[in-house]
């Protein structure tokens, strides 16, 4: 006969192990939180591990740790959409080591938002790309991935949960209204995304800036690459530039040639990135 504190302690032993096995991202969430502690350990280790100057001899160089110091801080938010199917076939891509990709939330069709790395550590969602003279926007970032295969529309709840979610982070972080932008943006020679995205709408909550309603004609001397650079985008291939300029702020227009109403707004957005 089982005594009942013993038949207590099986139940709560079997929830236990219920609760683990239903929990079908478990072993990735183990290694999670082991790569967590190799950098907390690598932070923690007086003096730093192989951050000596080659060049010095050791005796001229020693370690004497500061009081004043933080831990990294995001300056930009960079806005994706996944490409994928499913909220569950992007999770899966993103707990596979092979594929080297990851973001630091994915924002759901249905609303549903997931952390899938700490705000605080470098997410690999941005690859190679330039913003200004930002050329590693994973390690000044937050990435979010939009759970869309780039040809629907966005659902009102997804939406919603966004503007969620940017609202906690810009306040978190005090991030710059001008530093919201889309992966496009960063990388127009290699990504189209957000694909259709409403960016008016994120720049109506503050979240990026807009062009005004009323625009005035550009002078002739206006120098529409001067403002392109001016506002972020990397001018070394022009008609990608162009192309993602026109993704974010002129989604009707397509193609890599600079239009009348591409230079009447470049011409009023410009001087608001100055």
């Amino acid at each position: 006969m089982i005594r009942p504190y013993k038949l207590f302690y099986l139940m709560l032993a079997a929830i236990a192990f219920s609760a683990c096995s239903s929990n079908k991202y478990a072993a990735t969430n183990k290694i999670y939180k082991q790569q967590a502690e190799n950098f907390a350990n690598n932070i923690k280790a007086m003096p730093p591990q192989g951050q000596f100057i080659d060049s010095l001899r050791p005796e001229v160089q020693s370690f004497i740790g500061s009081v004043n110091f933080g831990i990294r801080k995001p300056n930009f938010v960079v806005i994706h959409h996944t490409a994928q199917n499913s909220l569950d076939q992007t999770i899966k891509t993103f707990t596979l080591a092979r594929t080297g990709v990851s973001a630091h939330y994915v924002v759901s069709r249905d609303g549903k938002v997931v952390q899938m790395v700490n705000d605080y550590l470098r997410s690999q969602h941005a690859g190679l790309g330039k913003w200004g003279n930002d050329t590693d926007l994973n390690s000044s970032s937050i990435g979010i991935e939009l759970d869309n295969n780039g040809s629907e529309a966005y659902s009102t709840a997804q939406i919603n949960s966004l503007l969620g979610l940017l609202a906690t982070l810009k306040k978190k972080y005090n991030i710059p209204r001008a530093n919201f932008i889309g992966h496009a943006d960063l990388a127009p020679k290699r990504k189209p995304d957000p694909n259709n995205f409403p960016w008016k709408t994120l720049a109506d909550r503050g979240f990026g800036l807009w062009y005004d309603q009323v625009l005035k004609m550009p002078p002739p001397e206006f120098d529409p690459l001067v403002a392109l650079r001016i506002i972020g985008y990397d001018i070394s291939n022009v008609g990608a530039a162009v192309t993602a300029f026109k993704r974010h702020f002129l989604p009707t227009e397509t193609g890599p040639t600079i239009t009348p109403g591409v230079r009447l707004v470049l011409y009023n957005l410009y001087p608001k990135y100055m």
